[in-house]
């Protein structure tokens, strides 16, 4: 039987279904006259809207975008795409292409601010019955603050019957709002009560308004309340400082643990150092330049790319210009920024000499939304948690393997190291290959967060010294604490004296710390450190 009835309905369906959608598609058609016609405008939009049309959500979206037109041959209603001189139409009422007319066969659907406004509220209450919870909870959203005593019955209705938490508690919230507004004095403070330490924006100007009332129950309630509330959003303001400052401060940490390396093994001052943190950027640019379907994955891929390339290039530089130069700091130092300067007109002349766009991917986009006054950009998150896995993986190579026990050994005391055999000049090769490899991976990291371009390694080199020296020449440890100190400490300075001046402080303070403590944070241990 019930085979049977299945059978029929779908029978039934396949003569009166095509009709039916045809009428509702035909809808818009029928009310054509009506939306050219600005006194009629507004009654052929509450049509729209309390019609039974799968569209109607469509139309009206179209009329707020200013997209609906009516051809005047036919009084069709179409949706026009400006193209040359005319446009290219499609029909409103099944999306059939109606080719390409010029500008005057066509007839905008006008609106004012008004409707605009009576627009947003129909598309919001299609919304409230999405079958999407995210959609329902963007259209409450949309509507707090907004609601007449038809908006708050519709969603005190809706609210009980919601399935979704989230939607069902901030439809709560919708309605404690609107009471906040026209409930009596007793609704007020029960409401005042119930709503807590609320940080929205929405919430926080009922309140302000509240605690202006003549009333002088309700406007001390909503005093009192408004402490509370700006008092956590001046600590979510402070995390929120704190956690820039960790951004910014894993990006110094990252691109200073390669120069810390170096510098502290071998003792050379790599002025090229940021030239590896260009040329990793432009391993994800030329990733996502190739194959740029690909871009969702590019960044994992561009890391062990961004890495082999630095370290060769690190590697040759050390074969062929540095080797020469050990026991010479300043030829080394010079010739290091001679190279530097050969990199960047290298990349200028074979790529552009303006910056390039690297994209990211979705999963590094939007925000990590902890409470409406505190959210965590993604990207900023995970380069912090990078940062502190490189720190992981380069320590546990130090510190475990028969390479790092070598490093340690040459970095503390290079006469014994040479007399117990270890062969201090491929050591040497190899550390600066690894310092300029972790290099290219910071320029990965750093592609996400600011332009890549010839002259982006100029801005991290200065930084990175400071941060090195901070910490403590070679010690691993003390790069990674004095880069996130310096850059929380940067963050907090900003507001209060601004982005320059706080750099300036920053290095006032650094040449302070030195003259006091000149072998940094955590100084490097071992016969040879002091020398």
């Amino acid at each position: 039987m019930k085979v049977l009835a299945g059978l029929l309905c779908s029978l039934l369906w396949s003569f009166v279904g095509p009709s039916l959608a045809a009428e509702q598609g035909d809808l818009i058609d029928t009310l054509s006259e009506e939306l050219r016609n600005r006194k009629t405008v507004e009654q052929a939009i509450d049509k729209i809207a309390e019609s039974e049309s799968e569209r109607r959500a469509l139309w009206l979206e179209a009329i707020l975008e200013g997209n609906l037109y009516v051809r005047k041959s036919d009084k069709k209603a179409v949706f026009a795409v400006k193209e040359g001189s005319g446009f290219s139409l499609t029909a409103a009422s099944d999306d059939a292409s109606l080719g390409t007319v010029g500008k005057r066969e066509v007839s905008k659907v006008k609106i004012n601010n008004a409707l605009r406004g009576k627009l947003r509220t129909a598309l919001a209450q299609l919304a409230l019955t999405n079958p999407d919870p995210q959609k329902r909870l963007a259209a409450v959203e949309q509507m707090l603050g907004d609601l007449d005593d038809d908006k708050a019955d519709a969603i005190r209705q809706l609210e009980k019957d919601e399935p979704d938490a989230d939607v069902k508690s901030l439809m709560g919230l919708a309605g404690s709002i609107y009471q906040l507004t026209v409930g009596a004095k007793e609704q007020k403070l029960a409401v005042i009560d119930s709503l807590g330490i609320n940080t929205r924006p929405i919430v926080v100007q009922r309140l302000e308004m509240l605690a202006l009332s003549d009333d002088a129950e309700v406007a001390a309630s909503a005093s009192n309340m408004l402490k509370k509330i700006r008092s956590r959003i001046s600590l979510f303001e402070k995390v929120e400082t704190l956690l820039f400052g960790l951004s910014l401060g894993s990006v110094l940490a990252m691109a200073a643990i390669g120069l810390a390396i170096t510098f502290g093994v071998m003792g050379v001052i790599n002025m090229a150092h940021g030239e590896m943190i260009m040329i990793g950027a432009y391993c994800t640019w030329f990733l996502q330049h190739m194959l740029p379907g690909f871009i969702e994955y590019s960044l994992i891929v561009a890391i062990p790319l961004a890495f082999s390339l630095t370290f060769i290039v690190g590697m040759v530089i050390e074969f062929f210009v540095i080797r020469h130069l050990y026991g010479r700091p300043l030829e080394t130092l010079l010739a290091t920024f001679g190279i530097s300067l050969l990199l960047q007109q290298t990349v200028r002349t074979l790529v552009s000499p303006q910056n390039v766009p690297v994209s990211n991917p979705s999963w590094l986009t939007g925000q990590l939304q902890i409470d409406p006054a505190l959210s965590i950009a993604v990207n900023r998150l995970v380069i912090f948690v990078f940062c502190l896995l490189v720190f992981a993986v380069l320590m546990w190579l130090l510190k475990k393997t028969f390479f790092g026990l070598k490093v340690r050994a040459v970095s503390q005391n290079r006469q014994m190291a040479r007399a117990m055999g270890a062969q201090s000049s491929r050591i040497d090769a190899m550390t600066f290959g690894l310092g300029a490899g972790i290099a290219g991976v910071a320029g990965v990291a750093l592609s996400q967060l600011t332009n890549v371009g010839p002259n982006m390694g100029q801005a991290y080199i200065v930084d990175s010294f400071m941060v090195v020296v901070f910490g403590g020449v070679g010690n691993l440890w003390g790069t990674l604490l004095a880069g996130l100190s310096l850059g929380i400490v940067n963050k907090f300075l900003e507001p209060w004296v601004g982005a320059v001046v706080a750099k300036i402080v920053v290095l006032v303070f650094i040449i302070l710390f030195i003259q006091r403590y000149p072998r940094g944070l955590f100084p490097q241990r071992g016969r040879a450190a002091g020398n």
